[in-house]
């Protein structure tokens, strides 16, 4: 890997390439991003995230893009595109969320549920629904 990372996403392209980005390090909350080959077992960086984030969670939807979410005090969203290579922000939560799950619905909306809140010892008990 190009970064040492602890609660990154992980993607898996309809190229076959995997996404990983954001997590921790042996510092801090990350920004960057890496995709791995697992055909030739090369990893090499990509455009980093808006925001640094550890815990988000990621979502392939229907046009190949990636929604990543949560893992941060920021509550912008960001979509990576895999045929530029580049994040962009798209919208944002309602609420702070690290470690919501978020699972991609038969329309195209994403369901984002549960989590903590960031930088705080409380569960969430909501859910809110991005729209592409």
């Amino acid at each position: 890997m190009t970064s040492i990372r602890l609660a990154q996403i992980a993607v898996l392209l309809p190229d076959g390439d995997v996404l990983l980005a954001g997590g921790y390090d042996d510092r801090d909350s990350l920004d960057s991003a890496e995709l791995y080959d697992p055909e030739t077992g090369v990893f090499r960086a990509t455009a980093s995230m808006a925001s640094a984030r550890g815990g988000a969670s990621a979502t392939l939807l229907a046009d190949g893009k990636v929604l990543v979410v949560g893992g941060s005090s920021d509550k912008r969203c960001e979509l990576y595109d895999p045929r530029t290579g580049q994040f962009h922000t798209t919208g944002s939560l309602a609420t702070e969320r690290w470690e919501s799950t978020a699972t991609l619905l038969r329309d195209g909306r994403v369901l984002i549920a549960a989590g903590a809140a960031y930088d705080q010892d409380r569960t969430l008990d909501s859910a809110e629904l991005y729209r592409p």
